[in-house]
């Protein structure tokens, strides 16, 4: 080999390491900064067309805005103020009056990636709190009202979601029976959750197109979406993100988590998800080593299955807590 040749190995060389770079960089900024991930994008990404549920989700909000609420604080494990809306249960006042028998019971909300805890549960809040629940709606780390730079995506998150299941039993009491319920991102949260000791006051979890890991939807995304290769983008991300925001995009894995669940898990995914593919759902739910129970609603989008079929969706919800609170 000439050395002209091999200069111009070494320049090319040199040329695709700087292009893989730039492409981990941009990816990486999009995806896991605060500020930088847009909900209009990842709204496009997931391609469900929200502009017809609009007149319910104003509808419902109506109801659910009446109800009282304040927003609520707590410090996480690595020192970010984290917010929350909380809404007692709407029969509360009844029961403190001796004309009730509800128990005390309250679902915790996890929302999706770039999203927010109240204006995201906005719909589906009406069916809880008419069913006698309280809700506590928190903020993701790096959205809404909580602090963060670096975005969770489950893996950090449900450090967050043990937080604010001590603060439940603190506010409610310990004989309070808590379902965590969560979509898309939350659904990863949730379903990481399970695989940590949790109290005995958290009776079940529902995870709404909850994914496995950061690293395997967005290698799907990437691949399926973009038609582009994971390599270099998600492996210079991950090496990125161990330094930045302390965790690997694989380190926790739901299908892995579920293993050590002892809490029963509905599964809910929508059969026409295309951001992340139902073949997730099943994949972790024949992991899934507690009780469990399985929703496909057909025809449904990404985040789109309460919505496409409600009655389904609240069937499966009141018929899962009757077994289990």
């Amino acid at each position: 080999m000439t050395m002209g040749a091999l200069r111009n190995i070494t320049a090319a060389a040199g040329l695709l390491a700087a292009a893989g770079i730039g492409e981990t960089v941009y990816f990486y900024n999009r995806t896991m900064k605060r500020g930088h991930a847009k909900t209009e994008r990842t709204t496009k990404m997931s391609g469900t067309d929200w502009s017809k549920y609009f007149p319910l989700m104003e509808e419902r909000k109506g109801f659910v805005m009446a109800q009282p609420h304040s927003d609520v604080y707590l410090t996480s494990f690595d020192g970010l103020k984290l917010h929350a809306t909380y809404f007692p249960s709407v029969k509360d006042k009844k029961n403190k009056e001796g004309t009730g028998t509800e128990k005390n019971k309250l679902v915790i909300c996890f929302h999706g990636y770039t999203g927010e805890g109240l204006s995201n549960h906005v719909a589906i809040a009406d069916y809880f709190l008419k069913q006698g629940y309280a809700m506590l709606l928190p903020d993701a780390r790096a959205h809404g009202s909580s602090e963060g730079e670096y975005i969770g995506f489950g893996c950090l998150d449900r450090k967050d979601a043990q937080k604010w299941i001590e603060w439940a039993i603190k506010e409610c009491g310990e004989d309070v029976e808590i379902l965590l319920h969560g979509t898309s991102m939350g659904g990863a949260t949730v379903l990481m959750t399970s695989g940590l000791k949790l109290p005995e006051n958290v009776k079940g979890i529902v995870s709404d197109c909850g994914f496995t890991s950061p690293k395997e939807v967005f290698t799907h995304v990437l691949n399926n979406m973009y038609h582009l290769p994971a390599f270099p983008a998600i492996w210079g991300a991950d090496l990125m993100n161990k330094r930045l925001a302390g965790y690997g995009m694989d380190e926790c894995n739901a299908k892995r988590e579920v293993q050590k669940a002892t809490v029963p898990i509905l599964f809910i995914h929508g059969s026409a998800d295309t951001f992340v593919p139902c073949s997730m759902c099943h994949e972790i739910y024949e992991n899934c080593r507690s009780p469990k129970q399985k929703l496909i609603v057909e025809g449904a989008g990404h985040a789109e299955s309460y919505y496409k079929d409600m009655e389904a969706y609240e069937d499966a919800l009141t018929k899962f807590a009757e077994g289990i609170m």
